[in-house]
């Protein structure tokens, strides 16, 4: 099939699978309408990001498959996966047989795929790559102040006694939630909530005695002792559920689901799954992978239906960058480019959002991106968590979409 009508034949299926058609050139517009329009549905008006970080680069090509491209099977003779083994969405697309359990949410119209996500020049570090997508900037314009960090400071005159943002993992505090005068307390595990509040009082006397700054830090921390503390509590019963699976992942989202059903006031919970980076050996490592992921996903999305709240949890899934189109000589494959980007939990009114990229106009071996990231944080931002995205992404991408021509 020939490109161009590949590329039509993908927007014009895409657009079949929507509730109600949008025009290509308002996408973005679109997205955020769609988020925004769902207040009425929600339980709550106090809506919740959670974002999953699948760190170490995706390989988009191989989760969202373009089976119908003859060009996908030359370029991966030994990692395509045959189609008779995909879950086929249309007669261009299927997904990765490890995604099953997340069927019932695209049946439901509760996910999206957003296509070909990236950015111009891409940069194939995974840690500088990660930085961009944190901070939204490169190096040259950066400093150490995430895209969420400066959601969360602009959020400081809040009442509520939780914190805006939680980060749950071993990880050190990823980039995206810092921010210079912002405390986001990094949770290590279920059972070590609290950020040590046996620490010794002697150093916090001490910096109570010397100064403004030390008092601002010392405040902050009690602060942030005093938060986590109150989500130890939360989750100090223990909970037996059965519904979740027991991985790394499935574990973070069960203790993000008792957080919300418990009424926290946290806005946005960041959780990072790891092990993307496939250089060798790479079909059974990736789909193991998928399947954690999305019988987590699945497992958290079927818990808040249950409880009520599907309709006021979105979950983002994203990746540093894919992987190259060719596969290398090891069985796996290399750092890319662009690649899907995930959305899940309310009603989202078409399944794929955007063009798959061309696989036979490629950018030195690499898909070519169609959507700028930032774009789509600022329809999450604006749409969804109601905030003017433009301060929080240190830019206006509200239009990203339709003045870089993506869809034209």
């Amino acid at each position: 099939m020939k490109r161009r009508s590949f590329g039509r034949r993908s927007l014009g299926l895409s657009a079949g699978l929507a509730i109600g058609s949008v025009q290509p050139g308002g996408w973005l517009q679109a997205l955020a309408g769609q988020l925004h329009e769902q207040e009425e549905m929600a339980s709550d008006s106090e809506r919740i990001l959670v974002v999953i970080q699948l760190s170490g680069g995706n390989d988009g090509l191989n989760t969202v498959i373009p089976y119908g491209d003859e060009n996908y099977a030359k370029a991966r003779p030994k990692l395509a996966i045959p189609s008779s083994q995909l879950i086929k969405f249309n007669d261009l697309l299927g997904f990765h047989p490890s995604l099953k359990s997340l069927e019932t949410s695209w049946s439901a119209n509760r996910f999206s795929i957003v296509q070909g996500v990236g950015y111009a020049k891409p940069n194939r570090s995974h840690f500088e790559s990660m930085d961009i997508w944190h901070t939204c900037h490169e190096k040259k314009n950066r400093t150490q102040s995430g895209w969420i960090g400066r959601w969360v400071s602009g959020e400081s005159e809040s009442e509520s006694r939780d914190s805006a943002a939680i980060h749950l993992g071993s990880e050190p505090l990823p980039l995206s939630c810092q921010h210079r005068g912002v405390q986001i307390p990094s949770l290590a595990s279920l059972e070590q909530m609290r950020l040590k509040s046996k620490l010794p009082q002697g150093p916090t006397e001490s910096m109570e005695q010397a100064g403004s700054l030390l008092d601002f830090v010392s405040t902050s921390t009690q602060a942030a002792l005093q938060v986590s503390e109150r989500l130890e509590n939360i989750l100090a019963k223990p909970d037996t559920s059965g519904d979740f699976p027991k991985t790394l992942l499935g574990e973070k989202l069960r203790a993000v689901s008792r957080l919300i059903l418990a009424g926290v006031k946290t806005r946005v919970y960041y959780v990072t799954l790891d092990g993307f980076d496939t250089h060798a050996n790479q079909p059974d490592i990736h789909a193991s992978l998928l399947r954690q992921w999305s019988e987590a996903l699945s497992a958290f999305l079927s818990r808040l239906e249950q409880s009520g709240h599907q309709d006021r949890v979105l979950v983002m899934t994203f990746s540093e960058f894919g992987r190259r189109v060719a596969e290398n000589a090891s069985q796996g494959t290399d750092h890319g480019a662009a690649a899907p980007l995930f959305l899940a939990g309310p009603r989202l009114t078409k399944l794929v959002q955007g063009l798959h990229p061309e696989l036979d106009d490629l950018d030195d071996g690499d898909l070519r991106f169609g959507i700028d990231f930032r774009a789509v944080y600022a329809a999450v931002l604006d749409g969804w968590l109601q905030a003017d995205s433009r301060k929080s992404l240190e830019g206006d991408y509200r239009s990203a979409g339709s003045d870089l021509g993506l869809f034209t």
